[in-house]
């Protein structure tokens, strides 16, 4: 793909690395000269001093050509402007904005940015994980689609405990697409796998029906009929 990334410092840096090294076709663009100019001595004249924000400089980059835009600057503003020119202007098919203050990830949204990158948030779940008593993970969105990737672990004293998946009133248009058990090769479960305690189970659903998932999966109820889709 060609990748342009707005944002030449440390995060932008190891991000086209990263990318170059994968083999897509990168170009970073930096408004300080200097990191510029380290850059293009790393990594071999694929920086150009400009500003991500301006039209004529995305134009000059090739912008309508671009498979992608990422948007890693230290300011949330620079990134959603950079990301709503490349996609209005220019067309380009998906781009990534990274936030710094996870309360702006609403406003990104609502204003047509693919994805969301918050440092903030990613850190925040990398603790929630480590506490046993949290209750539901966040891995992915996939923004387009209104879809979520959650991973929620099952406590002993769950329900679903000793169920099999035909038999879980799991919220219409969920999947669960993984069950990882501590002494087991994670599987792709079908509707017969059976529920165990301590399990981590990776669902797709929508956010608006993560609470009710997790309810199910993680909470006390009575069994009514296996008529649930799995």
């Amino acid at each position: 793909m060609y990748i342009i990334v707005v944002g030449g410092g440390r995060l932008g840096y190891y991000l086209s690395k990263a990318l170059l090294h994968e083999g897509h076709e990168v170009v970073i663009v930096e408004k300080n000269a200097s990191f510029c100019q380290i850059i293009n001595d790393e990594l071999g004249g694929v920086c150009v001093h400009g500003d991500g924000c301006e039209t004529v400089t995305l134009a000059e980059v090739g912008t309508s050509r671009a498979d992608m835009l990422i948007a890693v600057t230290g300011d949330d503003e620079d990134n959603l402007v950079a990301c709503q020119v490349a996609k209005h202007k220019f067309e380009v098919p998906r781009t990534i904005a990274r936030i710094r203050n996870p309360q702006n990830e609403i406003v990104f949204k609502e204003l047509g940015i693919d994805v969301t990158v918050s440092s903030t948030s990613v850190i925040l779940e990398h603790i929630q994980e480590e506490v046993p008593t949290h209750p539901l993970t966040h891995l992915l969105s996939i923004r387009d689609q209104g879809l979520e990737v959650v991973e929620i672990r099952i406590p002993a004293e769950s329900s679903a405990v000793g169920k099999r998946i035909k038999e879980l009133p799991l919220p219409m248009g969920t999947r669960l697409a993984l069950v990882i058990h501590q002494t087991q090769k994670p599987k792709v479960p079908s509707a017969d796998t059976t529920i165990r305690a301590e399990d981590r189970v990776i669902a797709i659903t929508s956010s608006e029906l993560e609470e009710e998932l997790r309810n199910t999966l993680r909470g006390t109820w009575t069994a009514t009929s296996p008529e649930t889709e799995g």
